[in-house]
């Protein structure tokens, strides 16, 4: 193998391992929601975090990224749960916090 040939591999092979460490967490909305600029159908979804962005993943859908501020709790949160308010008949979330661990998702209205 000569030099060229194992960088590339090393690099691919640390792309892949960023990739798999990426943890996601799933939760379910029963209405339109907006988070951030973007908004939410109905349904299932897994968000996951890259960098200062927030990376919502729904079945049958494409993925929807907003930028995101990253807090720590004082104590790990049980489950994942949505903290969200309603104003003039629209649903907007304003933070999730995600279950097994400090993390708290903070997005600005």
């Amino acid at each position: 193998m000569n030099a060229k040939t194992l960088l590339i591999t090393g690099a691919l092979a640390l792309s892949i391992l960023g990739v798999a460490s990426a943890k996601s967490y799933s939760f379910v909305i029963s209405e339109s929601a907006k988070v951030g600029t973007a908004t939410l159908k109905p349904g299932e979804y897994e968000v996951s975090v890259k960098g200062d962005q927030a990376v919502f993943r729904g079945t049958g859908q494409k993925d929807i990224t907003v930028p995101v501020k990253v807090a720590q709790g004082s104590s790990k949160f049980n489950a994942t749960s949505i903290d969200s308010s309603q104003k003039d008949g629209t649903t907007s979330i304003n933070e999730i916090d995600l279950g097994g661990s400090t993390t708290r998702l903070e997005f600005g209205q």
